[in-house]
């Protein structure tokens, strides 16, 4: 029988590559550790954008003399970042490229049974690597970040060397909801004549509906079950269990339990996404994996948290971004009832060469078989943001390949893609997978968050037939930052808050988006970043990064699409006022709120998930805010100050801008390099529009020259079309929005010239 033990104790590690290991040993500094683990869980949360990047080493010793010789005996990682190579004994086993999915190689040939076994793994997040992603806003932590196993088992046993899946396929087919077929496809490794297969399916009481057996040559089989109790998201996740058993004679020589669940779904372009012939309404969350302090190296306790998390918001469904996560939290999401949008990490920066390409389908089919069993998953993501440098025929050919390889691999499921707002909406690339996705930011990288409604209705009037989503929108705060008039990147809470408010609102009113995804549920580390006084931090969450403060935003989501009563007073960390009479808004899904003031009652009110008490009185001192409907309440503590805490106000600043592209500044004909950026009436700068570019032909010359980089400088496509149609595509957004976006290809002092070279440009 299959036994799996726990390799995670007692490792060492050095920041040096293996060959140096194997130069000189005694030379190395060796840290002891215990997995998971990550070499970067400080330095890649701080900023500067220097984490240590490179190849480093583990090595641990076994010991298999109390073990048998007659078994088999692999190797498990559950997920090591970017490229492992696996030694035994001075054996190399392998190579595994792709830091998310799980990978095994076998031991057995390379044992020593009576000395002490060396295993040693060299791990490499290196930059350069023809690995995705190659580029992206999160921090790429190295290390065994999750846990490694030694698995046993007899010479005949379930594939183990099936891209790092169960080698056994549990296939729900529903027609009718009254029945459904059941398929199991197992694959045996070892396989003898007279073997066999046996299947018990078993109900969440442990109670068995059916039970069925084929010959191991056979490979698969299938039965029925009538009424089945579906799988029904967060209202009733019910879940069946496969236990799958290789048989010979009376002897169990493998077992394999599964949990599985049976659903039928499908996406309708007005009514969006329909699950057991129910109109289903998918609103969630996207999701990083990482940790304060911790990295990518969390455990069971962590995962667990963040479900909670998660559920408490009232999320039905969630985007596992932007690459495999870990098997447990794909199973606390079956047992949550979340649907899931799971995806690669093709994100970003294509590489047209063919390794690149082949790591691409190697990851997505890990993937789809390592998570194929899991009912959570609907929808497979091929990828995200990919066009940023242009649309070409290569990277359409890499996409429509990995929507086939989807195909062939899981008939059964969806595919999608996150498009990047700049991707034109004729675009091939919305022709690919099953149903597409846009990410778009209007409202905090340019704009006005009101033109997200506007997009979506003219993307659904110019194409009904296509199921359309949004796959990432977000604003930043950073909890120190407050204001009473907040506005667009101001990293105020307030601001924040307000933006989700209103994206709640137009997504509320359009039952057509087939899913929308807040990004992101946690802040997470992204060491490249300095913006709202914190260095190495997207802090777009609705959770702090060590998921101890629920920012207000959170709450307007609860607000929306939780069930469980509350209120909750907005703006608590604002705490000196320097106004005689405040407003104070609660959020509450209660059909009423009456607020107190210093133990007094204001008033109640009735409103919409919303609640504004409009000129509140304060007293010198200290305010006791007290918010109440029926047994809900929420407090809070507004002091009375004579002048405004200078404290809550981020003073502006120039937060980096990356690159090493200095052809840019012959492309812009610009000999000075100026330092402050400046505003002259009547002229133009950074903040206005391409709205407002396209009305002066110099300033739109000039600005269509930027674009080139962003659509592909020197293709053809860029060369078909026009300074006008280039702005076109992003008219709503400000020019320095797309400076900032494209600050990994153009050199550090751009904003400024872009800005100086502009302001000599009359309106």
């Amino acid at each position: 029988m299959r036994r799996v033990e726990s390799l995670n104790k007692k490792w060492k590690f050095t920041k040096a590559p293996m060959t140096k290991v194997k130069e000189n040993i005694d030379g190395c500094t060796w840290e002891n550790i215990d997995l998971p683990h990550t070499w970067n869980a400080f330095d890649g949360q701080d900023g500067g954008a220097d984490y240590h990047r490179g190849c480093c080493t583990y090595v641990k010793t076994m010991d298999f003399s109390k073990l048998d010789k007659d078994k088999k005996y692999f190797i498990e990682f559950q997920g090591a970042n970017h490229v492992a190579k696996v030694y035994f004994n001075n054996e190399y086993l392998g190579i595994h490229k792709g830091g998310f999915s799980t990978f095994r190689f076998e031991l057995t040939a390379y044992i020593n049974w009576d000395v002490e076994n060396l295993l040693e793994v060299e791990v490499d997040n290196s930059e350069g690597l023809q690995v995705y992603p190659q580029q992206a806003d999160f921090t790429f932590y190295g290390g065994i970040y999750r846990s490694v196993n030694l698995i046993i088992v007899e010479e005949s046993h379930f594939d183990l060397e099936m891209s790092g899946s169960k080698g056994v396929f549990v296939t729900p087919v529903v027609e009718d909801l009254n029945s459904c077929e059941l398929r199991i496809d197992a694959f045996v490794k070892g396989a003898k004549k007279g073997q066999e297969v046996k299947v018990t399916i078993c109900d969440k009481e442990n109670k068995e509906v059916s039970r069925f057996m084929f010959p191991v040559e056979k490979g698969n089989d299938s039965t029925s079950i009538l009424n089945p109790h579906l799988w029904n998201g967060r209202k009733d996740p019910y879940l069946y269990l496969a236990i799958v058993e290789l048989i010979e004679g009376e002897e169990v020589l493998d077992k394999l339990k599964v949990p599985f669940g049976v659903r039928k779904y499908s996406v309708d372009p007005d009514q969006g996404f329909i699950l057991n012939e129910e109109t289903y309404h998918l609103h969630g969350v996207a999701r990083h994996q990482d940790r304060l302090n911790m990295g990518w190296a969390i455990g069971e306790k962590e995962h667990k948290e963040d479900m909670e998390l998660i559920k408490e918001v009232g999320a039905t469904t969630i985007r596992l971004a932007h690459y495999q996560h870990a098997d447990y939290f794909y199973d606390l999401c079956d047992e949550a009832g979340m649907v899931l949008w799971a995806e690669i990490p093709f994100i970003s920066v294509f590489m047209n060469t063919d390794e690149a390409k082949e790591n691409t389908l190697s990851q997505m089919k890990e993937l789809v078989v390592q998570n194929y069993n899991h009912p959570s998953i609907c929808f497979w993501g091929i990828s995200n943001e990919i066009s940023v440098g242009g649309e070409t025929p290569e990277l359409e050919n890499n996409l429509v390949e990995l929507n086939s390889l989807c195909k062939k691999l899981d008939q059964n499921r969806i595919t999608t893609i996150a498009n990047m707002s700049m991707t034109p909406i004729d675009s091939n690339h919305n022709h690919i997978t099953d149903i597409v996705s846009y990410n778009h930011y209007f409202g905090w990288y340019g704009g006005d968050v009101n033109q997200t409604a506007t997009w979506y209705d003219m993307y659904h009037n110019a194409n009904p037939s296509i199921p359309i989503a949004i796959s990432e929108y977000g604003a930043e705060a950073v909890l120190t930052w407050h204001s009473d008039e907040p506005k667009c990147k101001d990293y105020t809470e307030e601001y924040q808050a307000l933006y989700h408010e209103k994206m709640l609102e137009i997504l509320e009113a359009r039952p057509f988006i087939w899913a929308s995804y807040m990004w992101n549920m946690f802040d997470f580390a992204a060491d490249a970043r300095k913006e709202g006084g914190v260095e190495g931090r997207n802090n777009k969450g609705l959770v702090t990064y060590g998921r101890d403060v629920k920012k207000d935003a959170f709450y307007a989501y609860k607000a929306y699409w939780s069930e469980e009563a509350f209120v909750h007073i907005c703006s608590k960390r604002y705490v000196d006022r320097a106004s005689d009479k405040i407003n104070v808004k609660v959020y509450s899904n209660c059909a009423e709120v009456t607020l107190l003031v210093n133990g007094e009652t204001l008033g109640t009110k009735s409103a919409h998930k919303v609640f504004l008490f409009e000129n509140v009185p304060l007293k010198a001192g200290e305010n006791v805010i007290k918010a109440i409907s029926g047994s809900c309440e929420d407090e809070a503590t507004f002091v009375k100050v004579d002048k405004p805490n200078e404290s809550y106000v981020l003073v502006e600043e120039d937060n980096g801008m990356e690159g090493v592209r200095n052809w840019f500044l012959d492309l812009l004909h610009e000999d000075t390099k100026p330092t402050e950026l400046e505003f002259p009436e009547g002229y133009y700068s950074i903040k206005d529009t391409f709205d407002d570019i396209l009305k002066n032909k110099e300033a739109t010359a000039f600005v269509a020259k930027i674009m080139d980089v962003m659509i592909a400088s020197k293709t053809d496509a860029s060369e078909d079309m026009s300074d006008e149609e280039k702005l076109m595509m992003v008219r709503s957004l400000s020019v320095e929005t797309i400076v900032d976006f494209l600050a990994s290809k153009l050199p550090p002092d751009s904003k400024f010239i872009v800005n100086h070279t502009l302001n000599k440009i009359k309106k």
